[in-house]
């Protein structure tokens, strides 16, 4: 699996809502902490940016992440992502 930064996974992910309310003709702007309902996703959007995100990230997200909360706006989605690849691991202690 490649690596992403924060940046990058926020920029992904934004990129995805973006592309989902374009095609559905609406304003593509989105703050990260818009509820992506409030910002025109509707639930066949949400299934979209959850495909989206698994190709984009080379993941498949784990069912018991497939909550309302972990799709809730863009910083949730990237937050659940940089927890699914591994980047929100406390560094290694070194002896």
């Amino acid at each position: 699996m490649p690596q992403f930064s924060r940046e990058q996974i926020r920029d992904e992910v934004t990129a995805l809502v973006g592309s989902i309310l374009t095609a559905s003709g609406r304003n593509p702007a989105i703050d990260p902490d818009v509820a992506l309902v409030d910002a025109g996703l509707a639930s066949v959007d949400m299934v979209n940016l959850m495909l989206g995100v698994e190709a984009s990230f080379d993941l498949m997200i784990p069912r018991e992440d497939l909550t309302p909360e972990n799709f809730r706006s863009v910083a949730s989605v990237e937050a659940m992502v940089a927890r699914l690849i591994g980047l929100d691991r406390p560094l290694s202690k070194v002896a």
